[in-house]
């Protein structure tokens, strides 16, 4: 049972940077979808940043294109969100997911439209508040 287990989340100012890291499954047969959701007060959990070994590209909500960066450290087993100019509508609850089963079929649009991960971390609490 592999478990997932976010890091970086903090406090910030509107401008600021965060990066959040998040402890992967080692995905032995190559296939995999990961992806970083996070979910506001009072609403529904969103796709954040997702990549599908389907086609090998990278989503981006558009909310968070051009200032969010997905990446992924195969050696290690990590993956990262680098978060720069964050915006109090950033502000939330950050979970790592990552799949090996069946989601990696998809792209990497649609796993980012995804909830049935094999793998969801605990969450960590992201504040952007000046």
């Amino acid at each position: 049972q592999s478990q997932y287990v976010e890091s970086g989340g903090g406090s910030v100012q509107p401008g600021g940077s965060l990066r959040l890291s998040c402890t992967t499954s080692p995905f032995t047969f190559g296939y995999y979808a990961i992806g970083w959701f996070r979910q506001a007060p009072g609403k529904e959990r969103e796709g954040v940043s997702c990549i599908s070994s389907s086609d090998g590209l990278t989503f981006y909500s558009d909310s968070v294109k051009g200032r969010f960066t997905i990446s992924r450290d195969s050696a290690k087993n990590i993956m990262y969100l680098q978060m720069n100019s964050l915006q109090p509508e950033d502000t939330g609850v950050y979970y790592c997911a990552g799949d090996e089963s069946h989601l990696h079929r998809k792209s990497a649009r649609d796993v980012c439209g995804s909830v049935d991960f094999d793998y969801w971390g605990q969450g960590t609490q992201v504040t952007v508040s000046s």
